[in-house]
């Protein structure tokens, strides 16, 4: 399968720079996956568009601001560096300890900007109402490093990152950060601290909108996967079939998988906020002889047309980027023509994309 089935053209003003002026105010297209028939509508009906008894999941992932901003030490070069994993074993091979008498020392693998001036041994500091040092301590493939960081004091690197961590927004918006995008850009579900990028499907959400669905006996669940490089890394291969998704960690927990048990046994639709949940539920779906069980586990599932789904029956997400992984799971929930077609719709009627978008809604 050719990747450059999954190109599209986009006006560039139809890429959202800005939330909506209200969460829960973004439009939505319906895509009817048995007929192919597109219609539109808002968020806010999503209550009157799903029925009694479906299982509403979503990601309640927590972002944290994981891109920061400094300067080389001692030549005071502006650096920028994007965290994209905690290293779970810190005294691993190929890890320098470093020379600095520092009680908590993390090691991430990051996104460094400007890569080629930035060698092992390299220093840098973040500086803020806290300061966070670092050292390089290797190259790694497509620009990333292995950097190392501390606080003067010893304190938690989590606290300092938190305090003086820019919010990592897309690079296709072309502003910086603000502080209302803390806020912005993060679901109303948001619990667990860990991802680099929003579950954006479940920006939409609003606590009214969940009560309503609720009062409709329409349930909710919530699982955890914590966004990584693998959702967004850049398809480079040209076979679809050769790309590769990064592992990423998630969790489901006794509550949601005891909902999810239920509505498999009785016939009910689940529907998937996001295509890191449906990830989610798709990989769990095929461990432990086919039964949802609770606890943690890592996916790299690439979802791509041909793929059987096995649990989710429906699905609400953003507009995608052309030729991306995310792009090619929708295609392979609802088929690539339809969604090419629904894209289509979607471009005509100016719905705003990626991000800080409009949703669309399969079922």
């Amino acid at each position: 399968m050719d990747v450059r089935d999954f190109d599209f053209d986009l006006p560039p003003e139809l890429i959202a720079q800005e939330p909506p002026p209200e969460r829960g105010g973004s439009r939505l297209l319906l895509l009817n996956r048995a007929t192919g028939s597109v219609t539109h509508t808002r968020v806010a009906s999503l209550p009157d568009v799903l029925r009694a008894g479906d299982l509403v999941v979503v990601n309640d992932t927590r972002v944290f601001p994981a891109r920061l901003i400094g300067r080389r030490v001692p030549s005071g070069g502006a650096v920028e560096c994007l965290l994209v994993q905690r290293l779970a074993d810190r005294g691993q091979s190929g890890v320098r300890a470093g020379s600095d008498p520092v009680r908590t020392p993390d090691v991430w693998e990051a996104l460094v900007h400007p890569g080629q001036k930035l060698k092992p041994g390299a220093r840098v500091v973040f500086e803020g109402i806290r300061t966070i040092h670092g050292e390089i301590l290797e190259r790694r493939f497509f620009g990333r490093r292995l950097v190392r960081l501390w606080t003067d004091d010893g304190s938690s690197v989590d606290g300092a990152v938190d305090a003086i961590g820019h919010v990592p927004l897309p690079p296709y918006i072309k502003r910086t950060d603000r502080t209302d995008d803390r806020d912005r850009y993060q679901t109303v579900f948001a619990r667990a601290r860990g991802s680099i990028a929003a579950p954006t499907a479940g920006l939409h959400f609003t606590p009214a909108l969940v009560d309503t669905l609720r009062a409709r006996g329409i349930q909710t669940a919530a699982v955890t996967l914590h966004v990584g490089y693998g959702t967004f890394q850049p398809v480079r291969v040209d076979r679809v079939e050769d790309h590769r998704i990064e592992p990423e960690e998630y969790e489901i927990s006794e509550a949601a998988a005891a909902a999810l048990a239920a509505a498999r046994a009785e016939n009910r639709r689940v529907i998937a906020v996001g295509t890191t949940t449906t990830r989610t539920l798709e990989h769990a779906a095929r461990v432990h002889g086919g039964a949802i069980a609770p606890g943690r586990n890592t996916t790299d599932l690439f979802i791509y047309p041909g793929f059987e789904f096995r649990l989710v029956g429906g699905l609400m997400t953003n507009f995608h980027l052309p030729k991306s992984s995310l792009l090619m799971l929708v295609s392979a929930f609802a088929g690539r023509d339809a969604v090419r077609t629904a894209y289509d719709a979607a471009i005509a009627e100016r719905y705003r994309f990626y991000s800080y978008g409009d949703a669309m809604l399969i079922l």
